[in-house]
């Protein structure tokens, strides 16, 4: 096999854009894209993960709160094909909670899979806030870990909502939450069943950055902290997210810039995001949701997915939000 010819030609394949971001004469059979949105119905708040050689998404069933009662997820070997897995977790099975179900967060631990998500929509004296549940597999179906919510208090004036799990280099795990325009960061006990306190004996450590609304969520590249979040009304034209880096899990998070927003020939309302990271390279792909232009009902939402770009400074370039989406891309 000459293999020097083969990367010469898919050098040249890779040259040969054209502007809506597929090479000059391929197909949809010859490049497959995963078109925008990845999948059907009403889906919002995605959390995107790699879990071995299989892209997941989570995302809350995007209805009115007495419906949005159970969760879906998605998977796929390629970005492009993605197959549904219905009701992994619902209700009848999270007894606490009564009215709504959403945002959830997931991820893997001492071969287990965790299900974090916010539910009742939780207001002083109610009982509601965020949940975490348990299963075997990623497609479930899940249980409840607890019988109540792990966080269900309001603590620095942060909604217990919108949380987001993060596993740092030195194997802590933290917890980013809150809505009502506060976030705070808790660290997990080894089990998931409870914040334990931080080193300076805080257990809820207030980050909140300017103009943070809601949906925290964290990753690390090349030794820097990303923080991101979500602003603006999350029924309006105006969702969208920005970001910060800082050299710790706790900030000072900076607000750098915003980075996803909505596009006026494309759709309105993106925000809610995730991030996923193709282990072992430097593609980043952004998961979140968006209106679809022309649509008004506050919940009718989809979620897309398209490329997170870093610029030579190690600053995140403004998302082009699209219809193609992102190209196949198989996991080594």
């Amino acid at each position: 096999m000459n293999t020097p010819l083969l990367a010469t030609a898919g050098l040249a394949l890779l040259l040969a854009v054209t502007s809506c971001g597929r090479p000059a004469g391929a197909t949809a059979d010859t490049l497959p894209f995963s078109g925008n949105p990845v999948v059907e119905g009403w889906y919002a708040d995605p959390e995107g993960i790699i879990y071995d050689h299989t892209y997941w998404i989570y995302p809350t069933y995007s209805d009115t709160y007495e419906r949005q009662v159970f969760f879906d997820c998605f998977s796929s070997d390629d970005l492009v094909r993605w197959t549904k897995h219905a009701h992994i977790i619902d209700t009848a099975e999270v007894r606490w909670a009564k009215r709504a179900m959403w945002a959830p967060s997931v991820i893997r631990k001492d071969g287990k899979y965790y299900f974090f998500f916010s539910a009742n929509d939780v207001h002083e004296g109610e009982t509601g806030g965020i949940g975490v549940a348990v299963a075997d597999r990623p497609e479930g179906p899940y249980r409840d870990l607890l019988g109540k919510p792990l966080v269900g208090d309001i603590v620095n004036g942060a909604q217990p909502i919108d949380q987001f799990v993060f596993c740092d280099d030195d194997g802590a795990y933290y917890m980013y939450y809150g809505g009502w325009r506060h976030c705070n960061v808790v660290r997990l006990n080894d089990d998931f069943t409870a914040p334990v306190p931080h080193a300076d004996g805080t257990t809820f450590r207030e980050i909140t950055p300017e103009n943070y609304v809601e949906g925290p969520f964290m990753f690390k590249r090349n030794g820097k902290y990303y923080f991101m979040w979500s602003e603006g009304g999350w029924t309006g034209p105006d969702y969208s997210v920005a970001y910060a880096i800082s050299d710790s899990p706790f900030g000072p998070f900076r607000r750098e810039d915003t980075i996803l927003q909505q596009d006026s020939t494309v759709a309105t309302g993106a925000g809610h995001h995730s991030v996923i990271h193709l282990p072992g390279t430097d593609d980043y792909y952004i998961v979140y949701h968006r209106r679809p232009l022309g649509e008004t009902h506050a919940d009718h939402r989809v979620t897309c997915i398209d490329r997170l770009v870093f610029d030579g400074d190690g600053r995140i370039e403004p998302v082009k939000i699209t219809f193609d989406g992102v190209e196949q891309k198989r996991i080594p």
